[in-house]
């Protein structure tokens, strides 16, 4: 049977190989009971080394903040970049879109005012988008009202979400702050994920675009779960289970190779 220091470092490794565990799991792989990796992990989790949720274990605090849209323009700026690059070709020369607000969509933004199009329609919530698409030839922009939420620089509100309402697109590109096996896609704010949903129902394929850093975290508002996602555009620092799990609920995953 192997010490509490052992079974302390298989834990450990494995949060580092798959980037969970769970507690079923470990106790069936060690021979020994759950209430025994209970302790485990409590114990772990005092020390700071890893993040205890219902039946299972993270590294970190799978719980995110509200963030300035600013501050996130900021991080992995290349692989957002990468991302961008793969999901402007799931966009036809003529296609009518849903773009919705954040700095992996700014950069896919970018990305779309780069390419030549035959007439390109698209709505957004995004006050950045509309600025920087404003003067794009062959792209006619649909820019929605509503309340403006300072941190994300997008409207929100009944307004933008009723505006929809004339609006049938054929694909929704969205970013989000959480994607987990449990609670799904979630977003940052209650309001963001109300307006996301409702963007969903306004079109026929659903893709998120989302740096590998999101999975196994959690915003406070749910968009839907992972089986209402057609198409996951990810970087190739997903982990393999994760990419394996994302695979089985049905879910299209592209993986954008970063720059060297």
């Amino acid at each position: 049977m192997l010490s509490i220091a052992e079974r302390h470092k298989f834990i450990l490794d494995k949060l580092n190989t798959f980037g969970f565990v769970r507690i079923t799991d470990i106790a069936n792989e060690l021979g020994v009971t759950k209430v025994t990796i209970r302790k485990d992990i409590r114990l772990l989790e005092e020390q700071g080394l890893l993040y205890k949720v219902h039946g299972s274990a993270r590294p970190a605090d799978p719980h995110v903040a509200d963030q300035d849209v600013h501050v996130k323009d900021s991080i992995r700026r290349d692989v957002k970049r990468s991302i961008a690059q793969r999901a402007v070709e799931l966009v036809g020369a003529s296609d009518s879109i849903i773009v919705a607000s954040g700095s992996t969509v700014y950069a896919f933004a970018e990305e779309l005012k780069r390419r030549p199009w035959e007439h390109l329609n698209i709505v957004t919530p995004f006050l950045r988008l509309g600025v920087l698409l404003n003067d794009s030839d062959r792209i006619h922009l649909v820019q929605l009202g509503g309340t403006v939420h300072k941190k994300s620089l997008s409207v929100l509100g009944d307004t933008a979400v009723k505006a929809l309402d004339d609006c049938i697109c054929s694909k929704v590109f969205f970013g989000v702050d959480g994607i987990d096996p449990e609670h799904g896609i979630t977003t940052s704010t209650i309001e963001e994920a109300r307006l996301t949903r409702r963007m969903m129902q306004a079109a026929s394929q659903h893709i998120v675009l989302a740096d590998s850093s999101k999975f196994g975290q959690r915003g406070f508002g749910r968009i839907c779960s992972l089986e209402e996602i057609d198409v996951i555009v990810t970087d190739d620092g997903i982990a393999d289970q994760t990419a394996a799990m994302i695979e089985e609920a049905g879910v299209q995953l592209i993986v954008a190779k970063r720059e060297e």
